[in-house]
């Protein structure tokens, strides 16, 4: 992943190994992250929020992106 410290859609179905409609679907659900900002092209949130999330509720996926 890039050094951003940011994640939209794209880069969390990648993270996760999902489609982006998938993807879509997850961030959707309650437990997940609320969005850090809502753009026009879409939301998009805290990579430590995200990760935090990964660690708890994907574990196996538990990993440092920014390695």
């Amino acid at each position: 992943m890039g050094k951003g410290r940011l994640y939209g859609t794209s880069e969390i179905a990648d993270r996760l190994g999902v489609t982006r409609q998938r993807a879509h679907v997850i961030t959707r659900q309650k437990g997940f992250p609320e969005p850090y900002e809502e753009l026009v092209m879409g939301s998009v949130w805290q990579i430590k929020d995200v990760e935090a999330w990964i660690a708890e509720h994907r574990p196996e996926l538990n990993e440092d992106p920014e390695s």
